[in-house]
């Protein structure tokens, strides 16, 4: 859209001249067609604008070769920032991964060769390892050992224990401050801000420069923390920062808001791609969950950006293991049918934890938003940590970071294995089989470790999620499920060890044998518990075999996950990304949710009954200074455009903003107009005494196609047409007659009425 202004330049150098009239359609003005921060695009507008665009492009290729090669370069231009996006992400998130390794272990010592090397590269040239203490090594010295000189005794474990907390606490702190003094958008998971950006709302540095580098650091920082948080999510804010800063280098998405969406969209597949190694689960996590509006050629792009990005990430090897994949597994044992009864248990327990977990995070937030406590963030982040640490660090499943924990619980035992998990009694006459074996000290150890580890987490997560610093919900919903499918596998391996003979293990569990293997639970129980939570199915799965390389177990995968989602939606059908949008008042229509009252499109537009009379401009019956008026006393973003007052026949609809700027441009640029000015709407000015000032056209900027609905359309089709199609607002005719408006804000309140919530609680329109 356009605006009108131009003041007739040749009339200044040639007084005789008269005034010329300026098509608004013919001088545009920067400013008309954008929108205010917190409100909602119009994606016919900005579609409609992209196809006029393409339209002309192509027209003018066949006059040209220049032309031609134009056309070329703008066809390739989106293809170029999917790779410039792949490529950016990847890189970051490849240090990322470096910098979060290297300061998690920060915390438990140092490298005397280099204190840049983490851990496990210190100990890499080292010759005096051994294959049961493979972590320990001459190089890598615990605090305690620099301290006191000894890593053994009560004094060593204190010292260790406090710097432990020092380092937790100082990384916290860093990552609170820096979040709160250069980039509040960078803090919690971002995912549901996302969502509400893709689906036409716009909230002005979410996805800007400062919140990109400010969010990079501080997930680092509150990574190596130890909270309970992971980084996977962050990532998906991360990719879509990138891609939004890259944006504003191609003039054909910069300048279209529907456009740029659509590369967002390829951008979150891209975040889950770097997180998990994971690109086509990505692709399939930006349809299923994230993306409000996406083609096919989208679907292209994201497939390509994530393709990209894994390749990259691939080349940086941020794990040293030349695989791309977090978890990979190698499980030795088939699964049985037989088993299909507790990955459903691990379902059913995913489903119970996520719906317990949605309610009391929502809970704790709501508390967070109306105490003081909001107002301190940077003490509750402390506080929390401190909590963590102190609670953390004398159990080692909890000390370990959610990655390494999910790791070790997805191991399946061999026989030189030293971990705790696989502390198995030695059977004789078994030889070098993997058998199903008896529970020895160090397993039960493991066990009562992280029946401990289980409780802690699923309660820390729900304070931790939310706060003022960047948290992701992934890997700590993960580690809640493996723990879980860690404890059932062991117990199921027991059951199978010593009663070989029961009728669910005959035919096919023969003594010795290896029937059950517990990392397989784990895998399983991460599913379920993650599905629980996001109510992700189709993308959770593809991701989870892509995360481990276990491509045999998606049937229990499949399974689990789809018991997890049936159990959980039977307690609310909200997933804790749309339970935050709602919790924080977006203009978010939910697709999955179905409108299931029987309401009219009249009972829903304003005004009611009892209301004043809708605010309406006349095609050219106003004067610049009525007009004024009218949007000074009214906060509405737009307003209908009528043939008069009378009649009330539409013409179209004019948004408040492209109104402002048109008035205020046209009292610059173009001589005569004044607050006498007649406002016209129509394609010519209607005859005016010559003692009249210029009349203003503005007709460029009227939208002469509104979108309008009678007064006795359902609602439920009403609110299909503004999901389908993206609408700001709607207009409610009777036979031909403006009667009202709906706009998105009044079916959200209309819904929330519905479901017995606070209408007021949607905030923005």
């Amino acid at each position: 859209m356009t605006e009108t202004t131009g003041s007739s330049r040749a009339a200044g150098m040639n007084g005789s001249a008269p005034t010329r009239l300026v098509d608004p359609l013919e001088d545009p003005l920067p400013g008309v067609g954008t929108y205010e921060d917190f409100n909602t695009i119009d994606w016919v507008r900005e579609k409609s604008k992209d196809r006029d665009r393409h339209r002309e492009i192509a027209n003018k290729s066949r006059q040209s070769t220049w032309a031609l090669l134009r056309s070329i370069s703008d066809a390739f231009s989106g293809w170029l920032l999917m790779l410039l996006v792949g490529l950016k992400t990847g890189a970051i998130a490849g240090g990322i991964d470096i910098a979060a390794h290297w300061l998690t272990d920060m915390k438990e010592g140092v490298c005397l060769i280099g204190f840049w090397f983490n851990h496990e590269h210190c100990c890499w040239t080292s010759n005096e390892t051994t294959f049961q203490e493979r972590d320990r090594c001459p190089q890598w010295q615990s605090w305690a050992e620099l301290i006191t000189g000894t890593s053994e005794g009560a004094f060593a474990y204190i010292v260790n224990y406090l710097m432990y907390l020092f380092w937790a606490l100082l990384f916290a702190f860093l990552a609170v401050s820096l979040v709160r003094a250069f980039a509040p958008y960078a803090c919690g998971s971002g995912i549901p801000e996302i969502k509400t950006i893709l689906s036409g709302f716009i909230i002005r540095g979410y996805l800007g420069k400062w919140t990109l580098i400010i969010k990079t650091i501080t997930l680092v920082l509150a990574v190596s923390s130890g909270l309970s948080l992971g980084k996977e999510g962050p990532l998906v804010h991360v990719a879509c920062c990138c891609a939004n800063i890259l944006c504003h280098r191609f003039a054909k998405y910069r300048k279209n808001e529907a456009k740029r969406r659509e590369v967002l969209s390829a951008a979150a597949a891209v975040g889950v791609s770097v997180a998990f190694g994971a690109p086509i689960g990505g692709v399939l996590f930006s349809l299923e969950e994230v993306s409000y509006y996406f083609p096919l050629k989208t679907l292209w792009r994201s497939f390509f950006a994530a393709l990209v990005a894994a390749f990259t990430l691939r080349s940086i090897n941020p794990f040293g293991n030349s695989r791309l994949v977090l978890f990979y597994v190698e499980f030795h044992a088939p699964w049985h049918l037989v088993e299909l009864g507790p990955f459903i248990l691990l379902g059913i327990f995913g489903g119970l934890w996520g719906a317990m977990f949605i309610k009391a995070n929502i809970y704790w937030c709501k508390i967070r938003k109306s105490t003081c406590l909001g107002r301190y963030p940077v003490t509750e982040v402390l506080v929390v940590t401190a909590l963590t640490g102190l609670l953390a660090y004398p159990n080692s499943y909890t000390r370990m970071s959610g990655p390494e924990l999910i790791s070790e619980l997805f191991n399946d035992c061999s026989l030189l294995d030293s971990s705790q998990l696989c502390g198995y009694s030695p059977v004789t006459g078994v030889g070098n089989t993997l058998g199903d074996r008896p529970a020895g000290p160090g397993l039960y150890t493991a066990l009562w470790q992280l029946a401990l580890a289980l409780v802690f987490k699923m309660l820390i997560t729900v304070i931790t999620f939310g706060m003022k610093v960047p948290s992701g919900l992934f890997i700590p919903s993960m580690a809640v499920g493996a723990i879980a499918g860690r404890l059932l596998g062991v117990g199921m391996e027991q059951l199978a060890y010593y009663h070989h003979d029961w009728v669910i293990f005959k035919g096919w569990c023969s003594p010795g044998a290896d029937c059950i293997t517990p990392g397989l639970y784990a895998m399983v129980g991460a599913a379920a518990c993650l599905g629980g939570v996001t109510r992700m199915t189709v993308s959770l799965v593809v991701i989870m075999f892509e995360l481990t390389g276990g491509l045999e177990y998606i049937v229990p995968l499949m399974a689990a996950t789809m018991t997890s989602k049936w159990v959980a939606d039977a307690f609310g059908r909200e997933g804790i990304y749309e339970a935050h949008i709602r919790l924080n008042g977006y203009p978010f229509l939910e697709p999955k949710e179905e409108f299931e009252h029987n309401s009219l499109a009249v009972d829903v537009m304003r005004p009611r009954r009892a209301d004043p009379s809708l605010a309406v401009l006349t095609q050219d019956g106003m004067t610049v200074g009525e007009v004024e008026a009218l949007v000074e006393s009214t906060d509405y973003s737009g307003f209908p455009v009528v043939v008069s007052a009378e009649s009330q026949r539409l013409v179209g609809f004019v948004l408040r903003r492209d109104l402002l700027i048109s008035i205020d441009n046209a009292r610059k640029r173009q001589e005569g107009v004044v607050s006498a000015s007649q406002v016209v709407f129509t394609d010519h000015a209607p005859s005016l005494p010559a003692d009249a000032p210029p009349p203003l056209r503005l007709r460029g900027i009227v939208d002469l196609s509104p979108f309008t609905v009678t007064d006795h359309t359902p609602m439920d089709i009403t609110v299909d047409i503004f999901r389908k199609l993206g609408l700001r607002q709607c207009l409610v005719t009777h036979n031909g007659r403006l009667l009202g408006i709906i706009t998105k804000k009044d079916i959200l309140k209309h819904m929330a009425q519905i479901a017995n919530r606070d209408p007021d609680s949607i905030l923005f329109n």
